[in-house]
């Protein structure tokens, strides 16, 4: 009984003690898991200043946690499973950050998840990773991504191929999740709304010679080459070769080659008018909020998956704030509840006005810089795919693929 007692008095004293002072503050690690070199190197830059910048408002207006230091720890994983696996292991393992952003190529994000994201109970946010295969990964409910499946992204390229009167094509996508699953969406939708596919062929990534490959493509006698690749790797180097033969007119591509390393060796007259879809920037409030408040900040905020990136690191803080502690468990029904309604509205930049609210027990709905974020079951957002076109050496915004 004594120690009953004793134990009640220690209690209430402690109680009586956390009431008096004032919760003191936690700084908050977070990672950054992506393709810094390899094939979509030259995209890397974009998205993780997109990121950086979400971090940079989080400290500039108060902090976390009672006015901790956010921070964001980058590791390279080459655009790669076993450099996912690697990275989030030193991630997850030794600097113990409490969540992830990333990967961006969907490889290294199941690798990274399964070596150590799940295991770790740690939640991943992926701007970048589009391949249908991360809906099926069993990821505990950890794995979530701001950026539309390319089971969407395929739909809407095919819908888009099929609206310009495009009914023919050869299509190559990099043997990959990226390439195969994007392929196999594209394909399914293109053939359902009547077009043919007159060349269906996989390719290996990082060779320096694909005129065999392109041979074949071309004697199929289809004029529009649809490459699924990455624009520093394969997709570049087909481009170029296919160039070089003259077999083909018109070139589309998905969102894996648009990048400044698309035109490296080519006379970009000659991609004049090229074709691609990637994620767009959702056309509301939030979208031009963002948009000021990266320009302000030098932030490219048409960057390739920079606002899904920004969503992604925004999105995090608020679940770490919601979840009252830098730990891991609970993070996820955290990130749910402030993605999605019932909830006052939040948009990009409103930091101290999501932290005050969060305090008061109010519950908040934040609206992205890509738009609307209620994760479904699987964690995935249906998104917005926009169409982009080569004109004068660069990469031009057509509009939303309605």
């Amino acid at each position: 009984m004594r120690h009953i007692k004793k134990s009640l008095t220690l209690a209430v004293a402690a109680s009586v003690l956390a009431a008096a002072s004032p919760a003191l503050s936690q700084d908050v690690s977070i990672g950054f898991l992506g393709g810094l070199t390899g094939p979509i190197e030259s995209m890397a830059p974009g998205i993780v200043a997109g990121a950086q910048l979400a971090v940079d408002q989080v400290n500039a207006q108060g902090g976390i946690l009672d006015g901790g230091t956010f921070d964001m720890i980058t590791a390279d994983s080459a655009c790669d499973a076993t450099g996912g696996a690697n990275a989030a292991d030193r991630l997850v393992n030794t600097d113990n950050v409490t969540a992830i952003v990333g990967g961006l190529c969907t490889g290294e994000t199941i690798g990274g998840a399964q070596s150590a994201g799940i295991p770790g109970g740690v939640v991943m946010v992926s701007p970048a990773s589009t391949a249908p295969s991360l809906t099926t990964l069993e990821d505990n409910d950890l794995v979530f991504r701001t950026t539309p499946s390319d089971a969407f992204q395929g739909e809407k390229l095919a819908q888009l191929l099929l609206s310009k009167d495009i009914q023919d094509v050869a299509l190559t996508y990099v043997n990959n999740d990226y390439g195969v699953g994007l392929a196999e969406a594209f394909t399914a939708a293109y053939e359902a709304g009547g077009g043919t596919i007159s060349a269906n062929l996989a390719h290996e990534d990082l060779k320096a010679d694909y005129r065999a490959e392109l041979g074949n493509l071309a004697s199929s006698g289809s004029e529009t080459l649809v490459v699924l690749a990455y624009a520093s790797s394969s997709g570049q180097t087909l481009l170029r070769q296919a160039l070089e033969s003259g077999n083909f007119i018109t070139f589309v591509g998905g969102d894996g080659m648009v990048g400044d390393d698309l035109f490296t060796g080519v006379d970009a007259s000659a991609l004049e008018g090229m074709i691609i879809t990637r994620a767009g920037a959702f056309e509301g409030e939030s979208a031009t909020v963002f948009a000021d408040l990266a320009t302000e900040a030098g932030v490219a905020a048409d960057a390739v998956y920079a606002p899904q990136a920004y969503d992604a690191a925004f999105l995090l803080a608020l679940a770490i704030e919601k979840n009252g502690s830098a730990d891991r468990e609970g993070l996820s029904a955290a990130l749910r509840e402030v993605a999605s309604a019932p909830g006052e509205v939040i948009l990009p930049g409103e930091w101290e006005k999501a932290k005050e609210l969060i305090a008061a027990g109010t519950d908040i709905d934040y609206m992205g810089a890509g738009g609307n974020l209620d994760f479904d079951e699987a964690g995935d957002i249906e998104g917005v795919i926009v169409e982009l076109a080569v004109q004068g050496g660069e990469f031009n915004e057509v509009g939303v693929i309605e």
